[in-house]
């Protein structure tokens, strides 16, 4: 009998191209952005993985035990286990997500929505994030199940729905560990499959979604001395905010060594005004946007920061910069007073992998028995769940085998090499863990 790796072997790429090609041709319908009435639909994903699978499973006669774990209709997540002979021993791949963000076809070279092949590239939106990565870890459980590989340890896949977009909460992997499924994976590294460029992603960001509404008073823009600019109150106090923010969250020094390649930033990437005629001195807009935060700070100190400079502007709004001769923020006569609100959406927190941890050193070990190298990396993207994972005790890594360039861009596309890469160092772990 051969080795772990041996009987694992190489990426069937036939199988592989053929699988994605099904998953891209539904992403049209799991885009998620649901405030542009996008609500993704993961279960057409979810049906072409049990495809593959349910010839296998116990139901039909194989190994795999396979959990639909739904939360709302047409909007599942799936758990699928590869059964170990050593009770409590387990590896686990979690995190890539059957969900994608949009994509505009006139916009592209090449549709997003059927999978295109140009040489070692696979085109489409999901090929990097995260499609790929379903269709690759379910060729990994499909080769587990046909080879019988006996396994002291129990592998573990869990695919997760509405990771690009939680404002409708209680669909996805937040759910699903609030709900245990996650709890019999503590026995053994945890590897998150949802970032990028073949390398361990050794740090992620937190995220703190904000939106501050600016209220003044609306009136004739000949008029001006009568009026209170929503939009110029708003860009001075954001201004303000920014500038407190980087003083109390400046570079941390543990970011270097990390490898992050931006430190924490707070920014305002939308902006909304209720409409009106040009000679209308605007009495209301708001401003949104996120914060990034690295690792090495709290999510929860942040908000409060942040509300605590909210809450000063407005207790000091006459010393707020101004704009010209009759721009004010206060009109005495009139008892009237400009202010602002900041609001959040859910926040999420970052994690900093240990780096001294079993799942490490077998992620850096497979990596560089794969690849050549080992550089890892940190970037303040986001992802769901892992840092409360950590406090609670799990071994986190990160990892994933797309193109970090073509991650939520126009034109997306990951590498087929890159895929199989990826598929032999998931081997590659299973079989160190094996040693243990």
């Amino acid at each position: 009998m051969g080795s772990v790796k041996e009987i694992i072997g190489e990426l069937n790429k036939e199988s592989f191209v053929s699988l994605l090609s099904k998953l891209i041709g539904e992403a049209e319908f799991v885009q998620n952005n649901p405030k542009e009435n996008l609500i993704p639909q993961e279960d057409k994903i979810v049906n072409h993985v049990l495809d593959v699978l349910n010839p296998y499973s116990t139901a039909n006669g194989g190994p795999l035990l396979i959990n639909h774990v739904s939360y709302a209709p047409g909007r599942g997540n799936l758990i699928v286990e590869y059964p170990g002979t050593v009770s409590g021993k387990v590896v686990s791949f979690v995190g890539s997500h059957m969900d994608v963000v949009p994509a505009n076809p006139d916009t592209w070279k090449f549709s997003p929505f059927s999978l295109s092949v140009d040489g070692d590239q696979l085109r489409g939106r999901g090929t990097t994030d995260c499609l790929g990565h379903v269709a690759l870890l379910t060729e990994l459980l499909k080769k587990l199940a046909q080879t019988k590989l006996k396994l002291k340890s129990s592998v573990v896949i869990v695919f997760i729905a509405s990771e690009e977009d939680n404002s409708i909460p209680g669909i996805g992997a937040e759910q699903l560990a609030k709900e245990g499924y996650f709890d019999n994976l503590k026995g053994g590294p945890l590897f998150w499959i949802d970032t990028a460029d073949s390398q361990p992603c050794i740090g992620t960001g937190g995220s703190i979604p904000w939106k501050l509404v600016a209220t003044g008073k609306l009136f004739h823009s000949g008029l001006a001395h009568q009026a209170i600019n929503a939009m110029e109150l708003a860009m001075e106090a954001l201004k303000v905010i920014q500038l407190r923010f980087y003083e109390d969250f400046p570079p941390h020094t543990m970011e270097q060594a990390y490898g992050f390649a931006s430190p924490s930033t707070m920014k305002p990437t939308q902006w909304i005004y209720p409409g009106g005629g040009l000679n209308q001195i605007p009495g209301e807009c708001t401003i949104s946007g996120d914060v990034r935060l690295t690792p090495f700070y709290a999510v929860k100190d942040v908000m409060k920061k942040l509300q605590g400079y909210v809450d000063y502007i407005n207790a000091n709004i006459e010393k707020l910069d101004t704009r010209g001769p009759v721009s004010k923020y206060v009109l005495p006569n009139e008892g009237i007073r400009g202010r602002i609100d900041i609001t959040f959406g859910e926040p999420m927190s970052g994690v900093a992998c240990d780096l001294n941890s079993r799942g490490y050193k077998v992620l850096h070990n497979a990596t560089k028995e794969v690849i050549g190298h080992v550089k890892p990396y940190s970037l303040t993207g986001s992802l769901p769940v892992i840092r409360e994972l950590q406090e609670d005790g799990f071994d986190v890594q990160t990892a994933g085998y797309g193109l970090l360039d073509t991650y939520h861009a126009q034109n997306e596309y990951c590498l087929l090499s890159d895929m199989g890469n990826g598929y032999k160092i998931f081997a590659s772990i299973i079989s160190q863990l094996e040693e243990d």
